[in-house]
């Protein structure tokens, strides 16, 4: 970032250092704290990774090329900073005040910008020659002109007109994001939740939406012009038929045929079928539920009984599955990006004395899944992605999992 003479304050390792133990203490509440106030700082190519920022002030702040990966930076004022190159991963830049932020080719990947404020902003200072001069991000011959926010958290944020272009957000989370009038001329949004995010004006011409979920976004107020838009997942119906029978009807009969032994009811066979308008499954009895390609997207599951199920190629993305039992089930192939699998059991399924049924997650997608405490005894994870999946204390004894 460009600047009036002596605006930038330039600071050694030693200093930094004072200055991050003191606020420490001041978030702390403890004697001898004082918030970072590092506005204007010159800390382009610092490693802060992991540093405590929260509620700190870093307005105009030079961090190109600065390392931030898991950094606490919510809350933050990061009007006007630059932060070209940085490493962002796993940030958290929740309420973080961002606007007139340069991005150019700063990673993001799995941050967290929650309610944070994107949009365009300018940085004016007082010059003796001119009066006032802006403060410009200078762009550097051949840079690109992108930022990496894969799997990002923008839940709520506004990004206005200030996302670069190209930007990458596979997998992000924009639902209820204001896009008005945001550039994403080419943008990524591949997987993207886009649930209810305001895209009045925005450029999306020549950008990626496969499978981004658009349920209630009204998409004709932006340019798409040579968007692609394939397999993007819209509003469900209020009902599902299946067979001119309601699909709640049709599961209460395979539940009753599960709770009887068999004497009642029937078993369900409800391939590409769309379980949204159900709302919610959690702690039904669905053992053996065939339902491949089956769209469960965000739909609340927890301790469903989902033993020796069919779920191959299903759409289970952002789906609550917290303590279901998918002993055996087959997850050949789906969806299970921000599913929520803590304390889900996913071990083998006896079927008779000395016999197994494994649950199968070969090819499965599990970016960003949380499988904390999971039981993944036995399981087949062949070629499954497991990018930033959360996995402590899940037990992963006898697993085939992807090679590294």
């Amino acid at each position: 970032m460009t600047s009036a003479s002596g605006l930038v304050r330039q600071f050694d390792a030693a200093s930094l250092r004072r200055i991050l133990e003191r606020h420490r203490r001041y978030l702390a509440g403890r004697s001898g704290g004082a918030r970072a106030t590092l506005a204007h700082a010159d800390l382009s190519n610092f490693t802060l990774k992991g540093a405590e920022l929260r509620d700190a002030d870093l307005s105009g702040a030079r961090l190109a090329g600065a390392v931030l990966e898991g950094a606490d930076l919510s809350n933050a004022v990061l009007f006007g900073a630059d932060l070209r190159d940085a490493d962002l991963r796993r940030a958290n830049l929740t309420r973080a005040d961002m606007k007139g932020v340069c991005l150019r080719g700063a990673n993001l990947e799995g941050a967290q910008l929650v309610e944070a404020d994107l949009r365009e902003g300018l940085i004016a200072v007082q010059d003796r020659v001119d009066g006032f001069r802006i403060l410009k991000h200078q762009k550097r011959e051949g840079e690109l002109d992108y930022a990496v926010m894969a799997g990002a958290n923008l839940a709520g944020a506004s990004l206005g007109a200030g996302v670069a272009t190209a930007a990458d957000l596979t997998d992000a989370n924009l639902a209820g994001a204001s896009l008005g009038g945001a550039r994403l001329h080419r943008a990524v949004l591949n997987n993207a939740n886009l649930t209810g995010a305001v895209v009045f004006g925005a450029d999306l011409s020549g950008a990626s939406l496969r499978k981004a979920i658009v349920a209630g976004v009204d998409l004709t107020s932006a340019n798409l012009e040579d968007a692609d838009l394939s397999e993007i997942l819209r509003a469900p119906p209020p009902v599902i038929y299946i067979d001119d029978r309601p699909l709640a009807d049709v599961l209460a009969d395979h539940e009753a045929f599960c709770t009887s032994q068999g004497r009642t009811g029937a078993v369900a066979r409800l391939g590409d079928v769309d379980f949204r308008p159900m709302r919610r499954l959690s702690k039904r009895q669905l053992t053996g539920l065939v339902a491949p390609r089956g769209i469960f997207f965000g739909l609340n599951m927890e301790g469903a009984q989902l033993q020796g199920s069919d779920l191959s190629g299903a759409d289970l993305r952002g789906a609550n599955l917290k303590g279901a039992d998918l002993r055996g089930a087959r997850l050949k192939g789906a969806q299970l990006v921000r599913a929520d699998l803590r304390e889900a059991v996913l071990g083998p399924l006896m079927i008779a004395e000395g016999r197994y049924l494994r649950a199968d997650l070969t090819a499965a997608s599990l970016r960003h899944a949380d499988l904390r405490g999971a039981d993944l005894r036995r399981a087949r994870l062949l070629e499954a992605d497991l990018a930033f999946a959360k996995l402590d204390g899940a037990d992963l004894r006898g697993a085939e999992r992807p090679r590294a």
